[in-house]
């Protein structure tokens, strides 16, 4: 079996699915129940996109990484932080683009060890799906510090 690895995270994709199979099934659930798995969302969202920097612009990698810290270590709310930047993220008035392009993206300066990917979120499928991506959030975080 070949076993190849994400140039971003350093998963490996021994399974044949990638990091974002991994995140298309984490949206899928979230989709299918929104009250439940979907209350995990905004931090699905946030941690595949920091292990996959370039996803992000090198100015919304950093606006990710702030946004984290709030979520876990302030214990802002989805809710609040939507109230307080709905002008500055607002496409027609922020000041920097959040999406990364093939000439403007997020990178770190050094490779990052992540002790959790997207894969160790799907493993176990929607058993206890919030709670794993919560200590995903946690370990990004703490892989940022």
């Amino acid at each position: 079996m070949m076993v190849s690895q994400c140039p971003e995270c350093g998963a490996l994709w021994g399974d044949g699915r990638t990091c974002r199979d991994h995140f298309d099934q984490m949206l899928a659930w979230e989709f299918e129940d929104p009250g439940g798995a979907g209350a995990a969302h905004h931090l699905t969202v946030l941690c595949y996109h920091l292990q996959h920097p370039s996803l992000y612009s090198p100015e919304g990698l950093e606006y990710g990484k702030r946004l984290l810290a709030e979520f876990v270590d302030g214990g802002v709310s989805p809710e609040a932080v939507r109230r307080r930047n709905r002008d500055h993220v607002n496409s027609i008035n922020h000041k920097f683009k959040i999406k990364g392009t093939p000439d403007s993206h997020g990178s770190y300066d050094h490779t990052i060890a992540w002790t959790m990917t997207a894969a160790d979120v799907t493993t176990d499928g929607l058993n206890d799906y919030c709670e794993r991506v919560r200590a995903w959030a946690w370990s990004v975080y703490a892989a940022l510090k």
